[in-house]
């Protein structure tokens, strides 16, 4: 399988994991995911959902794949970091007002099930093998 591929695979998942949090939390367990601002309530449904997760997705393979072409040393370790990073910060909207805990639970485990995913699968050995080493600067 191609490096391409299976990051491609890696990142449907990605983008389905989280679906598959609001599928167990709205329509199984009846939890209606709402955040409130003012008058205003948005209805989280799985179109919002995929909209939110797939640009993730894409965004960490692509960063991926620009580390590895342009040789950064230990681009895996690098990008890691950096996934790493963003999941933490992904949590600072959860943090406000305008949601109860059911939803801010489900938000939150749909942050972690893409990161879940996305990481690992992202970082591969399989991917990172098949991928030509970075010329040498000796």
């Amino acid at each position: 399988m191609s490096v391409r591929r299976g990051r491609l695979g890696v990142s449907g998942l990605a983008v389905l994991a989280p679906v598959l949090v609001w599928l167990v939390a709205d329509p199984v367990l009846g939890r209606r995911l709402r955040i409130t601002d003012g008058e205003q309530t948005l209805d989280i449904g799985a179109v919002p959902v995929v909209l939110f997760a797939l640009p993730a997705a894409l965004a960490g393979w692509g960063l991926l794949a620009a580390l590895e072409r342009f040789g950064v040393r230990r681009a895996r370790a690098v990008w890691t970091g950096v996934a790493v990073a963003v999941l933490a910060l992904s949590f600072l909207p959860l943090t406000g007002d305008g949601m109860d805990g059911g939803t801010r639970a489900a938000l939150a485990l749909m942050h972690l099930a893409v990161a879940a995913v996305l990481i690992p699968g992202l970082r591969r050995k399989e991917a990172a093998a098949a991928t030509p080493p970075a010329p040498s600067s000796t």
